[in-house]
């Protein structure tokens, strides 16, 4: 599986780096080889509880957002 991460420079030094598909899935690090790796801890502890809490899976919720990947 693929996931997008924007890595953003942080003001105080460092990197930061979130997630658009993933809400609220962000973490840091000082180097870009730290914030990757932290990135893949955060991505597979957000599907971890994704997944126990079925989010998404429920037939009562009604998605209004969307995420697409369009190619121009």
């Amino acid at each position: 599986m693929n996931i997008r991460a924007v890595i953003h420079l942080a003001e105080e030094g460092g990197y930061w780096a979130e997630v658009p598909a993933l809400p609220g899935c962000i973490t840091e690090g000082d180097t870009i080889e730290e914030v990757t790796a932290n990135l893949k801890d955060a991505i597979e502890g957000w599907l971890d509880v994704a997944n126990e809490r079925k989010i998404g899976h429920s037939t009562d919720q009604v998605v209004t957002d969307q995420i697409v990947e369009i190619a121009v």
